[in-house]
């Protein structure tokens, strides 16, 4: 059984041994696991930790924004806008396992570049079982373990062992504000993992604008409470449909909304079917590329939460 204060005082114990006065990275996203890891190096080493916090352009609608106002204030910040290099190196990439690896691969050499102008020796990283325990049994490979060979930072992970429930107990220790704690878990590989097939900027946007209505209506009807992660998923397949009495012939968007405790399973609840529809109707009259709306309604196992 977890004990939340024994974690923190044992784990910023810990920190300080390994890292000492070195100046410190932390790769921080916004969500819960970077944002706990942040708390607990800077509670370890003070100013010592320089938090980057790297745009690649695989980001949901206003989460930039978001991060960024969070953050700046409370943390040695810097933001960086890598979109185009990221897009860039999974230009033609269609196979979502390449995707993660690439993208592993172009965030190190992020992190590393912002690390050579600080002068820092360690990397932090907000990686949890479930990305371990996935990527050894080849479930899927996480971004933040894909790391290049010959790469020159010391890797630390303070809540590696730990399972998101838990690191959401270690949140509510360390008062962190709820809407943090509970945020729903991103992907590190982005929308890059939701567009299935090649990227473009245009398809990255079309996801975007779906998954932005998916989290306003399941948030504005209270869904979000019995929910673990909720998100539209661009496919690669095109559909007929009828707009505005002449044939369209769009995308298809997959509605994915499950239930879990530690993402290791999942399931899908009931639904309220009003809100679904809701849905539906809001992304085919407002995104103008989609024609059709489609509900995902398989557990984990045998699926994935993620579909790629």
């Amino acid at each position: 059984m977890l004990n939340p204060s024994e974690f923190i005082k044992e784990s910023i114990k810990k920190i300080k041994d390994e890292i000492g006065d070195e100046k410190t990275i932390i790769a921080l996203s916004g969500g819960v696991d970077s944002s706990i890891c942040s708390v607990l190096v800077k509670e370890a080493i003070g100013d010592n930790l320089v938090a980057v916090f790297v745009n690649h352009g695989l980001l949901r609608e206003g989460e930039v924004e978001e991060v960024c106002k969070t953050f700046e204030d409370r943390l040695n910040f810097i933001y960086v806008d890598a979109s185009e290099e990221f897009l860039e190196a999974l230009t033609e990439i269609e196979d979502p396992e390449e995707k993660r690896k690439i993208i592993g691969k172009v965030f190190i050499d992020v992190f590393e570049r912002e690390a050579e102008k600080i002068e820092a020796k360690f990397l932090v990283q907000g990686t949890i079982a479930p990305d371990w325990i996935e990527s050894e049994e080849k479930i899927k490979s996480h971004h933040n373990l894909a790391l290049p060979g010959g790469m020159v930072l010391d890797v630390v992970e303070p809540v590696r062992d730990l399972y998101k429930n838990e690191v959401r107990e270690i949140g509510l220790e360390l008062d962190l504000p709820e809407e943090l704690i509970y945020r729903q878990p991103f992907p590190g590989p982005g929308l890059a993992v939701r567009v299935i097939g090649e990227l473009s900027k245009e398809k990255l946007e079309i996801c975007r604008k779906a998954d932005a209505i998916v989290r306003e209506e399941i948030m504005k009807n209270g869904v979000d409470k019995a929910l673990w992660q909720y998100f539209a998923v661009l496919t690669d397949t095109k559909v007929t449909g009828v707009k505005e009495d002449q044939r369209d012939f769009g995308y298809l968007v997959v509605l994915r909304m499950v239930a879990s405790v530690d993402a290791m399973t999942a399931y899908v609840p009931e639904l309220p079917w009003n809100v679904i529809r809701t849905i539906s109707k809001r992304i085919t009259s407002e995104v103008s590329e989609v024609t059709h709306v489609s509900l995902s309604i398989s557990d984990k196992p045998p699926s994935t939460i993620e579909f790629a």
